[in-house]
């Protein structure tokens, strides 16, 4: 006999799949999923990820050979954890939650985990906050049986340039897959709306799917508001759009909330944001689409321009999207400070396995298996499942990659734009201002509101606390702070990712 232990997901190819494993197609999307999940095992075992598209992460009992296997999407869109006790017992889940509250789970910090946190503001690797508990990473399996854990990597990115095709027939190619996963990322009978930026992602998403109603954040201070960027789009389009204004006040009430279901401290300002656009969106719609996985996957951000520059220095100092903090600050600024657990060398075998690539493959290849893993997706997938929506990502697909893996950098990024490919394919539904608007990332007014002492007060009282004294030097803590006050706005990021963990910290240590 072959059970679903726990499963969370969604499986694009379910016709295919059905018709394959003999499964009909009339059943509900619940069981007709733990169907194919139980039957794909028992025709494919091991090897049952190649034959998914989608997101998902699951574990199956298998009676006949008594064991437990596990595995995660690959790239880790849904997360999977487990822990083993000290009586060898194996405990796991897709929720952090799911494993604390078993019986035999020791909570006890994992402080090495800061170091990591302090410079990337996300938790990367396999390892997490909770000593001894893991992340099964992205493209890998695990098999528990006989008391012991195997864990198989079974895919990873690879990239073949191909200097064959212009740059037309990439955009082409782009166009006609990006269309393809569009139809399989819902059923007709499915209503989905769409979050929606000022950036080309969304909007072309928005612009291939019959999606009507359309969601997005602004603020008041205009020079953040993407919002209305977001409604000219919408109305090219013919398409309905709801705004959810945030104030200051409603963002830092929400960082208890945010920090608690995320489950593990998240530094990544546009979170809480996310967080708020996530319960207002609920209000109104269970499914809603999201642009994540193009700016990876085809050099969507500005840095990337500079990849030659950097040339074979990438792998002494790139370790993903964000590295706000150097070894020496960090060892002014904690009380333990482990010299070995250094940023870098989580991307070692990255590297590795992109030896005589060019520059920007490999600061891509990165992105894709630690930024990605660690914070975006995890982001979208703890901040909508807690309010009780689903967020599909069409342009997260393994045939999307598989163009990216394929395509040449200069198709990618030049000297003017990023995303060369992928804007001209987007061009061919959307207005050229929109498809090719400059980058603008998703601005928070963080870095104002963090410096008003009308908003900040929760923070200086964080930054002062008793169990503070128990990671950082307070003085030193308090230094970066004033100094960000006084006009250094580049500490801001230095503060808030500091304080994420605290409030974290607090709600799962002194709080519970």
């Amino acid at each position: 006999m072959t059970e679903l232990k726990t499963y969370r997901g969604h499986i694009r190819n379910w016709k295919e799949l059905c018709d394959t494993l003999g499964i009909k197609t009339s059943l509900s999307r619940e069981r007709r999923e733990e169907e194919i999940l139980i039957k794909a095992y028992e025709k494919w075992g091991c090897e049952i990820a190649d034959h998914l598209y989608g997101m998902f992460a699951f574990a199956i009992w298998d009676n006949e050979e008594q064991k437990l296997f596990c595995v995660r999407d690959h790239f880790g869109t849904k997360p999977f954890y487990y822990y083993i006790t000290k009586d060898n017992e194996f405990l796991y889940g897709t929720m952090i939650r799911d494993i604390t509250e078993q019986k035999g789970f020791v909570k006890e910090i994992n402080k090495d985990m800061l170091q990591i946190y302090m410079s990337l503001t996300y938790v990367a690797g396999e390892d997490t906050f909770f000593k001894g508990l893991k992340k099964l990473m992205p493209g890998c399996h695990l098999t528990w049986q006989n008391g012991k854990a195997e864990i198989v990597r079974y895919w990873k990115p690879e990239f073949r340039p191909d200097e064959s095709k212009t740059l037309e027939q990439w955009a082409d190619e782009i166009h006609t897959t990006v269309k393809q996963m569009t139809e399989e990322v819902k059923t007709p009978d499915e209503t989905a709306e769409s979050f929606l930026s000022g950036g080309v992602d969304s909007s072309y998403v928005l612009a291939v799917s019959d999606v009507q109603m359309t969601n997005s954040c602004g603020y008041d201070d205009e020079r953040f508001d993407e919002s209305k960027l977001a409604k000219k789009t919408a109305d090219i389009l013919n398409r309905g759009h709801n705004t959810c204004l945030i104030t200051p006040e409603q963002y830092f009430d929400a960082v208890p909330y945010v920090m608690y279901n995320m489950e593990q401290p998240l530094g990544d300002a546009s979170a809480i944001v996310f967080a708020i656009a996530c319960r207002a969106t609920a209000e109104h719609t269970s499914l809603c689409y999201s642009g994540e996985g193009a700016d990876e996957f085809f050099g969507g951000y500005n840095m990337y321009r500079n990849a030659e520059r950097y040339g074979e220095n990438l792998k002494t100092f790139y370790v993903g999207n964000t590295n706000i903090m150097k070894e020496e600050e960090k060892q002014k600024i904690l009380k333990n400070y482990n010299p070995d657990v250094l940023p870098i060398n989580l991307v070692k075998y990255i590297y590795e396995e992109t030896e005589g690539l060019d520059p920007l493959t490999k600061m891509s290849d990165v992105d894709i298996q630690i930024w990605l893993e660690g914070d975006i997706y995890l982001n979208v997938d703890k901040m909508s499942t807690c309010c009780g929506l689903e967020i599909r990502m069409p342009l997260t697909d393994r045939r999307v990659f598989d163009i990216a893996s394929r395509m040449p950098s200069k198709f990618k990024v030049n000297e003017e734009q990023n995303k060369v490919a992928f804007r001209t394919a987007a061009a061919k539904v959307l207005p050229e201002e929109i498809a090719f608007r400059k980058k603008l990332g998703f601005i928070v007014p963080i870095r104002i509101w963090l410096a008003d002492d009308n908003y900040n007060s929760d923070v200086r009282e964080k930054f002062n606390s008793d169990y503070a004294g128990e990671f950082f030097n307070i003085d030193e803590i308090n230094a970066i702070f004033e100094d960000y006050k006084n006009g250094n706005s580049d500490n801001w990021r230095k503060v808030w990712t500091i304080y994420t963990f605290l409030v974290w910290y607090e709600e799962y240590f002194i709080k519970r």
